[in-house]
């Protein structure tokens, strides 16, 4: 959809040449939520792809992934053999519903940012302990858990102007084992229940629950808990403050049931030493 409100477009090639904030602009990463719809009050795009960032690094602190990195280049990343969390960055890939066209546009850190309670790219950074680099806009860096990035549907911790940099896995995070549970109202449709289970070596256990929520949960264990324990740890992380998710995908009480069912296929599977 053309933008027909917007009269300038700047695309700065380093962080010193990024504008000074101002009310009407607008960051453009891959643009396929920005051009879906009309988007009357914004005049001024910065498009920070033409920052260069680049994509995907590997090293001693785990996965680092650039906010401006597409859907379609990080599902094309191989990890290494160790990282048995590894093949839960194309399971996520996979999730985002688009076409080839949109995958080779949307960006990891766009998904974020819009902050959909099915967006793929949250679970993902949620449920492998996803630390977010932020740029303020006044300048220097902050990081901060994209667990406390996202605050509920459309809402995030961002400031105005703030941009997301990059998304740190850590390396910890991307060897345990995990299972994946999802739920669609259709074979292509968006995630209406999303279950993601991690073990590490030490026994310990942790459950992510994106899409059926508002905001994503992650509940962390010690070791497995009992069928009765992790039931009643989700009711009082998502059922008292009234978090499950209502929409057009489904209502609170069809994912409340999957979201249970999953977390206790999930615990079976992963209690298995």
């Amino acid at each position: 959809m053309d933008l027909e409100s917007v009269d300038t477009v700047l695309m700065p090639r380093a962080r010193a040449e990024l504008p000074v904030w101002s009310e009407g602009s607008a960051l453009l990463g891959g643009g396929t939520w920005l051009f879906s719809e009309p988007q009357p009050g914004i005049r001024r795009l910065v498009d920070l792809a033409a920052l260069g960032c680049e994509n995907l690094a590997v090293d001693g602190e785990g996965l680092h992934i650039a906010g401006t990195c597409t859907i379609a280049a990080l599902s094309r990343f191989t990890p290494p053999p160790e990282w048995r969390a590894g093949d839960l960055i194309g399971r996520c890939c996979e999730a985002l519903l688009g076409s080839l066209k949109v995958w080779n546009a949307a960006t990891v850190g766009g998904n974020i940012c819009l902050a959909l309670p099915a967006g793929p790219m949250i679970a993902l950074a949620v449920a492998l302990g996803g630390i977010a680099t932020l740029w303020p806009p006044d300048g220097g860096e902050r990081r901060v858990p994209v667990a406390d990035l996202v605050l509920g549907e459309r809402r995030t911790a961002l400031a105005d102007g703030e941009i997301l940099r990059s998304v740190l896995l850590p390396l910890a995070a991307l060897r345990p084992r995990f299972a994946l549970r999802k739920m669609s109202l259709t074979t292509l449709g968006l995630p209406a229940a999303l279950a993601i289970g991690t073990r590490d070596q030490k026994g310990g256990f942790a459950l992510t629950l994106p899409a059926a929520t508002v905001r994503p949960i992650r509940l962390v264990f010690a070791t497995p808990p009992s069928p009765a324990i992790l039931a009643a740890r989700i009711e009082r992380a998502v059922g008292r403050p009234g978090l499950w998710q209502e929409d057009i995908h489904g209502d609170r009480a069809w994912r409340r049931h999957l979201s249970l069912t999953f977390a206790e296929e999930i615990r079976q599977e992963l209690a298995v030493s």
